[in-house]
């Protein structure tokens, strides 16, 4: 008895990843094992960044936050524990927008904190 193999489905499988690798340089669009590595490889980045995306724009937000800060004469740290103290909840992100697009806003925030 011949033997039975779902070629339909390897195709398909096969063919499902190289879609999804359209693009990408070199034999890494059309020779299958490159293209599958790539793919997975691709992935594995696509998680860890999405992780690390958080910490990225965090770190950015306490750089921005500490530079307003500065220019009025407070630290970043004072500043932030003042905030939490007072009972202002503003989140970093917002913070870090009013000391970039508006400081006179930003400056009436540090003015409240520091009274």
């Amino acid at each position: 008895m011949p033997r039975s193999v779902n070629a339909v489905a390897s195709r398909a499988r096969r063919k499902k990843i190289l879609n999804r690798t359209k693009g990408y340089w070199g034999r890494g669009k059309n020779v299958w094992t490159v293209a599958k590595n790539k793919w997975e490889k691709g992935q594995t980045y696509a998680y860890r960044d999405r992780r690390a995306k958080k910490r990225e724009f965090r770190a950015l937000w306490i750089n921005r936050i500490n530079a307003g800060c500065r220019m009025n004469g407070i630290s970043y740290s004072v500043f932030m524990g003042e905030l939490h103290k007072n009972n202002i909840e503003l989140n970093r992100k917002v913070l870090a927008d009013l000391a970039m697009n508006q400081p006179e806003a930003f400056a009436a925030v540090v003015k409240m904190v520091k009274k």
